[in-house]
């Protein structure tokens, strides 16, 4: 039986390893030999989800350094599966002794002990955020090969809360000037004074990542179960904190009619474009050219030190505070692996889509076009 630790079919991404354990890490298998790739390619989105960066992230202090253990000779890639270790300095697990008998409200203690019947409670195990480590060190990969395309995925905080960015104030370079990922300077600083309200009253906030996904081809995706928005959308819900995801109009095309949902197509020059972006990018699950437009909707983080009902493993009632060292909101560290994820399921389905059309294998073996008659 799988364990639920890999995803993609061509380009297989497995993640290892726990918050608290020796290391984490991963395994990507399926990229192209050829591909450019350091450490350093690696590192960089690494550094944009470590720890300890503000006072609105976790103060547990990790430098998040990554190892490429194979797969790499001489700076490109082999074509053979690419493993990678970040190891774990600073656990500190006594944090987390009063939790292993009881169930943290919004967590996955109960499921888990349900599911196994035992449970690695230190700092939730393979539930933790940390697992992320290793979804965003494939989407380096991923995002390396898809800049050999010239296909770009940018992701940015859209809302914090209630606090939403102004489409009239957007600039995408604003989002790496703020602790918050934010491209609105102005929403940054509104967003910043309403995490310090709720961090005052030991609460924690939720919020929104946007993601576009620029220049990518008409025609990928499968018409059925393996639909590019359908594989974006279990890419995003399988980030633990995610409990929404949308794509273009999302929920609100339930309220609009066909005469305005519907994107008019036209020319422009040769090429076929669309009038409009209602659709964000997908059609029937396949991409349609245009930019693919998704949202991730993170719940609040769990762990707040105030006080909440709960139960013990032996099933009394009883009421707890949690301590340790906790993200008072998820998501300006979240935007990366927004993109890792999506990155991954894009080069995934990329590289799928290279059995779809005769002429196109044709094109890539070399081979004259012949008779499909005997």
């Amino acid at each position: 039986m799988a364990a639920g630790s890999s995803i993609g079919t061509v380009f297989r991404v497995t993640t290892w390893g726990e918050s608290h354990g020796t290391a984490i890490g991963v395994v990507a298998d399926g990229c192209p030999a050829g591909l450019h790739l350091t450490e350093e390619d690696i590192q960089k989105l690494l550094d944009r989800r470590k720890p300890g960066q503000s006072k609105f992230t976790t103060q547990r202090k990790e430098s998040d350094q990554v190892e490429i253990l194979s797969g790499v000779f001489e700076g490109k890639t082999t074509g053979t599966p690419i493993s990678m270790i970040v190891r774990n300095l600073d656990q500190r697990s006594k944090d987390y002794s009063e939790i292993a008998s009881c169930y943290r409200p919004g967590h996955a203690d109960f499921t888990f002990d349900e599911k196994f019947g035992f449970r690695d409670y230190r700092g939730g195990g393979r539930s933790s955020a940390r697992e992320t480590i290793g979804r965003v060190a494939a989407g380096a990969i991923a995002k390396k090969f898809l800049s050999a395309l010239n296909i770009t995925v940018t992701a940015y905080t859209k809302s914090i809360g209630p606090v939403e960015i102004s489409r009239e104030r957007m600039d995408l370079k604003e989002a790496a000037n703020n602790r918050l990922c934010m491209p609105d300077a102005e929403a940054a600083r509104e967003a910043e004074a309403y995490l310090e309200e709720k961090m005052a009253q030991c609460d924690s906030a939720g919020g929104v990542v946007e993601c576009v996904i620029h220049n990518l081809p008409a025609g990928l995706g499968e018409p059925v179960f393996e639909k590019l928005d359908a594989n974006l959308a279990k890419a995003m819900l399988s980030i633990g904190a995610v409990k929404g995801f949308e794509i273009g109009d999302g929920f609100a095309a339930s309220a609009s009619c066909g005469s305005v949902n519907n994107d008019a197509f036209r020319m422009r020059g040769d090429a076929v474009v669309k009038a409009t972006n209602h659709s964000g990018g997908v059609l029937g699950g396949i991409s349609d050219g245009s930019d693919v437009v998704f949202r991730a909707a993170f719940k609040p983080t769990p762990s707040i030190a105030r006080p909440q009902d709960t139960v013990s493993r032996d099933k009394k009632e009883m009421e707890l505070t949690i301590h340790g060292r906790h993200d008072p909101v998820v998501v300006p560290r979240a935007v990366v692996v927004v993109e890792a994820m999506a990155a991954i399921t894009v080069m995934d389905m990329l590289l799928l889509s290279m059995t779809s059309r005769l002429d196109m294998i044709q094109l890539f073996f070399q081979v004259e076009e012949g008779s499909d008659e005997e």
